[in-house]
């Protein structure tokens, strides 16, 4: 079993809060003192919604905000939330939050002058030392929970998944069911476990954050992933209809879930299910920001590689992708408006996109953060499938092919990478390269058919041109 030591400490653990809470003095009257601990508990209502993504933890936010503006716990919690999503559109409101804070605590060693500390690094542009601040409050602090939800993702986006893993790891000890928080904790750690390869375990430790709170979207999340990488489609199906009335509404995890179904119904051979998924769960969920957006694009062009007809889909997303602004946007949200752009043929819209890119006049992988140095490649490999151009997006993919899984997403997600660079294979008839491509995949997932159908296109490769237009059984050909 996965016995985790309580530690001598947990008792008072359990009892403390797990969120810096100094705030700017205040008169001590008796409806000033309610008026605290009403906006204290409002405070802790958010969090719980930022650790789970059940319900809109900002809009709850920008509400204690709104009746108690010097809230330092507040401030706190939405500066967390603007670090922790990459939120380049609200730097205006991190940086009050940060004002306010340094203001009421003037000593650098409060805890939350160190979150102000770290959110401002994530400010100047520099998210390797935002987490690394984060980290050196866990470090004093294992229980602030606040710190450890911001830390676990900006590892994520960096591609940290070593570190990702290992930073919960050295907390854990001091955790356990009597600490508010726990349950998320633990899908965290699982989500680390399974973008670290350790499936088995992954599932356990999501399947125990699930006994602590049943309705969790998060440890879900961590299940459908571990299905996902093992192949376990038909499975994967039948979980997430299981589940459905937890994750479906009102979660930050509904549109993304349903994208984990199209992905199951992809590999079971069923684009036509996948479609549906698209039109009534992830287009119309309702939510417009770049992670709905990218799941979309995503699935759109996995549907565009097996030349599903998809071209008014594309147009209506790409429309919605032109509202947003790519100013201060994470390289991932950019190459999944480029497949919008790519396949909806809007060059004036990619090229906008690409030069919101870092340094997006070069292409090498030599940049700190394997994101910025994949971007630029991935996009220009993109535009050049969408016009046919296979030659070059493969030659712009094997720049780039070494960090491919470090797109700044999930395994899953950086699956699009190699999917793109296998059809790319497979058009221009390179049946050695498509074959090798095709091997690394079949021994993640040797029962998918996805896979078995690549297996029969590169035995068709050696047909004649009207054998092997037959045999790659693709509709639309």
């Amino acid at each position: 079993m996965d016995q985790l030591d309580n530690g001598d400490d947990m008792t008072t653990a359990a009892n403390a809060k797990t969120l810096p809470q100094r705030q700017a003095p205040r008169a001590a009257t008796p409806a000033s003192v309610m008026a605290e601990i009403n906006s204290l508990r409002r405070c802790e209502r958010a969090l719980d919604m930022l650790l789970t993504q059940r319900g809109d933890a900002f809009a709850e936010v920008e509400r204690v905000l709104a009746d108690d503006p010097g809230s330092v716990f507040c401030h706190c919690l939405r500066a967390a939330l603007i670090v922790r999503a990459e939120n380049g559109a609200r730097r205006s409101a991190l940086a009050a939050s940060i004002a306010v804070i340094e203001a009421a605590c003037p000593d650098i060693n409060d805890p939350a002058r160190r979150h102000a500390m770290a959110a401002r690094a994530w400010l100047q542009g520099d998210s390797v030392h935002a987490a690394a601040l984060y980290g050196a409050v866990l470090a004093d602090r294992p229980h602030d929970v606040l710190a450890l939800a911001v830390a676990h993702a900006l590892d994520f986006h960096l591609g940290r998944r070593r570190v990702m893993r290992d930073r919960i790891a050295r907390v854990l000890p001091k955790w356990g069911p009597a600490v508010p928080g726990y349950a998320s904790v633990l899908a965290m750690f699982a989500f680390a476990l399974e973008e670290n390869g350790q499936y088995r375990r992954a599932e356990k430790i999501a399947r125990r954050a699930l006994g602590l709170d049943p309705r969790h979207p998060g440890a879900i999340h961590v299940i459908a992933h571990v299905m996902e990488m093992q192949g376990r489609a038909r499975e994967g199906l039948a979980f997430l209809a299981a589940t459905e009335s937890t994750w479906a509404e009102g979660t930050g995890f509904s549109a993304h879930l349903a994208w984990h179904r199209a992905l199951f119904h992809l590999e079971t051979d069923d684009p036509v299910s996948a479609v549906a998924v698209y039109d009534n769960r992830i287009v119309h969920s309702g939510a417009l920001g770049m992670s709905a957006l990218a799941d979309a694009s995503a699935l759109l062009w996995r549907l565009y590689l097996r030349n599903i007809d998809v071209n008014e889909r594309w147009q209506a997303l790409a429309d919605r992708w032109e509202m947003q602004s790519f100013r201060g946007a994470r390289p991932f949200y950019i190459v999944h408006a480029i497949m919008a752009f790519a396949a909806s043929g809007r060059s004036v819209a990619a090229v906008r996109a690409l030069r919101a890119l870092p340094d997006a006049g070069t292409a090498g992988a030599s940049r700190s953060i394997p994101e910025e140095a994949l971007a630029p490649a991935f996009c220009n490999a993109l535009l050049a499938f969408a016009h046919r151009s296979y030659k070059r997006s493969l030659e712009w993919l094997s720049r780039v092919r070494s960090i491919a899984h470090r797109c700044g997403g999930s395994i899953a997600q950086c699956d699009v990478v190699h999917l793109t660079f296998t059809e790319a294979a497979l058009r221009i008839r390179n049946a050695r390269l498509a074959r090798a491509l095709v091997a690394e995949r079949s021994v993640q997932k040797p029962a998918s058919r996805l896979n078995q159908l690549f297996e029969r296109r590169i035995r068709g490769i050696a047909l004649a041109p009207a054998q092997f237009a037959a045999a790659i059984r693709l509709p639309g050909d």
